[in-house]
């Protein structure tokens, strides 16, 4: 398999985009690239990664997402694989709109099975399409940020961001650019 990667910086890290077909099969921090990587290849074998800019303009729809344009990221195709469970906690997880959070025993209940809400907890967890599937939009029974595999400092700062909130955090939290010389996550794939 091979597959289109970008990379777009946010402010609270360097995001890694990889798509093909028209449809986005991964999405993470560059800081967690060994899981992005494992993610692919579970679900595809060997997989080989082209460094591309803006694939199927999907990175340009991500970096208006973080410029404020909330609704970019809706109706993006995405192929996470999974299971069928997973598949469809990700689908419940793609309705809930930027700014509102649901509790994992709201997602589990409305999905018929209101005891799974650690089931709907693990299946966040593997998410491989972060922000496009916005499991960061899924919060504790009592309204606590728990479990975001990317750092629950992330998971804050996207609530803000959909929120409107400005200044929550520095700028920069994490994964600055490269300094003259390194080679970005691009280059090392």
């Amino acid at each position: 398999m091979e597959l289109s990667l970008d990379e777009v910086e946010s402010p609270i890290g360097i995001l890694l985009l990889a798509a093909g077909g028209g449809a986005i099969h991964g999405l993470d921090f560059a800081d967690c690239a060994p899981r992005f990587r494992r993610s692919l290849e579970a679900r595809y074998g060997a997989v080989a990664l082209r460094a591309a800019a803006d694939p199927c303009g999907f990175s340009g729809r991500l970096k208006a997402y973080l410029d404020g344009d909330h609704g970019a990221l809706e109706g993006i195709p995405v192929e996470p694989g999974g299971t069928a469970f997973q598949r469809r906690v990700w689908a419940e997880v793609r309705r809930i709109s930027p700014g509102i959070t649901r509790a994992y025993g709201e997602i589990a209940a409305s999905l018929g099975r209101p005891s799974a809400s650690r089931a709907v907890g693990l299946a966040n967890g593997r998410n491989p399409v972060c922000l496009v599937i916005p499991c960061h939009r899924v919060v504790g029974s009592g309204g606590e940020l728990t479990g975001y595999s990317a750092g629950i400092e992330r998971k804050r700062w996207l609530l803000a961001h959909e929120a409107g909130a400005r200044g929550a955090f520095p700028e920069r939290l994490c994964g600055a650019a490269p300094a003259r010389g390194e080679r970005t996550a691009v280059e090392r794939w």
